[in-house]
């Protein structure tokens, strides 16, 4: 377990609370963008550790509960078409469209097909040149160059059965909309350290300038979300505001070039629309016009549907970090992973979804979380 067990060290843990509690003399309010990250608190219980005067806030890091309720409803109708392979990550299959879910087109006949790379995807479309084989590319900046590479290859191949449903989202717009929003308490940012080992930090140092905010590149780890704390309180307490890179063992100034070059090739960035959230400008990505043969929107015409999101589901307010999970009176009794209201409960890196893991009384023993687990990914 080298490079894991160092960094859950409770030894460690320790001091760096200590620190944190020495320096933290005024209240602050810090938000991690990352669901990983927002699991990981919750987990560990990082959250109930810290001095009161820190505050944790969760953002809209998980791509899964960002996917608009419209592009859910073009998957399931993609997804029920007669002579399609509809591939996706297992996360996604519980999420709720429009009175259904992939997990129930798969019941109801439909070949929904569970894959671990949008790769999986194209050796589909080479083995089954008969079937239109489509991907549900979601997934912020860390997902995107494997998706464009699958394209990229669709296209050295000479595969015509293969195209992606696209549904990505940037991180930077969404940090300007949430500083911008005149309900934001955010103070500092804990910044997802897989993004920007991908896309580096160049995006972030105007972000801080302009909203006087430190963002502090972190990874998963509790000492790596301890240390990301400790920088920005530390920044807050001096009056700073700069980026940090407090996860140089996976991320560098510049990133991935090769992968930014190939993201750059394959798409462009666009408007996005955020489920529970709204539109944000230049906040995504779609394809190109050179690979637009690929979109599975344009292929299969669904382009003209739009939904609304149901009323008693407060998840864009979790996503803003407006309200805890818990604040939601669906929490845990009309919304559970069985039946969920919203994408943030059933998701592996939704916030709902964490608290109903690792915070509910009853879920206090190993037995009562791998229950709640098995209820999450019932196709598991």
């Amino acid at each position: 377990m080298k490079y894991i067990d160092e960094f859950n060290d409770p030894e460690l843990a320790r001091r760096l609370l200590d620190e944190i509690r020495a320096t933290a003399t005024r209240p602050w309010a810090l938000m991690e963008v990352c669901g990983g990250q927002t699991h990981s608190i919750i987990r560990h219980g990082i959250d109930q550790l810290l001095p009161e005067q820190v505050e944790l806030i969760h953002g809209p890091g998980c791509p899964v509960c960002v996917t608009p309720l419209e592009v859910i409803d073009k998957a399931l109708e993609i997804a029920s078409r007669p002579g399609v392979i509809f591939c996706s990550f297992g996360d996604m299959l519980r999420v709720p469209g429009t009175g259904r879910d992939l997990f129930r087109v798969k019941g109801e006949g439909g070949d929904v097909r569970v894959v671990y790379s949008p790769l999986d995807a194209l050796e589909l479309a080479r083995r089954h040149p008969d079937r239109e084989v489509v991907f549900f590319a979601i997934g912020f900046e860390t997902t995107a160059p494997a998706n464009a590479m699958a394209v990229h290859q669709a296209r050295h191949l000479g595969l015509t059965n293969f195209s992606l449903l696209v549904s990505h989202v940037r991180v930077p717009p969404a940090v300007e909309a949430i500083m911008t929003a005149p309900a934001c308490r955010v103070q500092g940012f804990l910044a997802a350290g897989h993004v920007c080992s991908v896309m580096g930090m160049a995006e972030y140092p105007e972000l801080a300038e302009r909203f006087r905010v430190p963002m502090v590149v972190t990874g998963f780890e509790p000492l790596d979300i301890l240390e990301g704390i400790r920088l920005a309180v530390r920044q807050l307490e001096r009056g700073e505001h700069r980026v940090e890179n407090a996860y140089p063992r996976a991320v560098r100034e510049e990133g991935n070039p090769a992968a930014v070059r190939m993201i750059e090739e394959v798409f462009e960035v666009t408007d996005r629309n955020w489920r529970g959230i709204g539109p944000i400008p230049l906040s995504g990505w779609r394809l190109t016009d050179a690979f637009r043969s690929y979109d599975a929107e344009h292929r299969f015409d669904v382009s003209g549907i739009r939904t609304e999101e149901p009323a008693e589901c407060r998840s864009g307010e979790v996503l803003q970090g407006l309200i805890k999970p818990t604040e939601c009176e669906a929490f845990g009794t009309t919304c559970t992973p069985r039946n969920p209201l919203g994408a943030t409960m059933v998701s592996s890196e939704g916030a709902c979804a964490a608290y109903y893991l690792y915070r509910r009384m009853n879920a206090a023993t190993p037995q009562a979380e791998r229950a709640a687990r098995e209820e999450m990914n019932p196709v598991a």
